[in-house]
């Protein structure tokens, strides 16, 4: 068996039963972009998602 699957089964054996969800379905999603060939598209938009959460969580001046 492949080294990250490996390492992959034994944390989602060890996470929190919600973060061990959220981080089968992010594989999911990312099984399907792979299928469809658009990683790059979730890229860029992964990007976008985290500076938007940084302005939101930066304090007004």
């Amino acid at each position: 068996m492949d080294t990250l699957i490996e390492r992959l089964d034994v944390k989602l054996r060890e996470w929190a039963p919600h973060t061990a969800e959220q981080v089968r379905r992010r594989i999911a999603e990312l099984i399907d972009l792979a299928d469809h060939d658009t990683l790059d598209v979730a890229r860029s938009r992964a990007v976008e998602q985290e500076v938007l959460d940084l302005l939101d969580e930066s304090p007004t001046r």
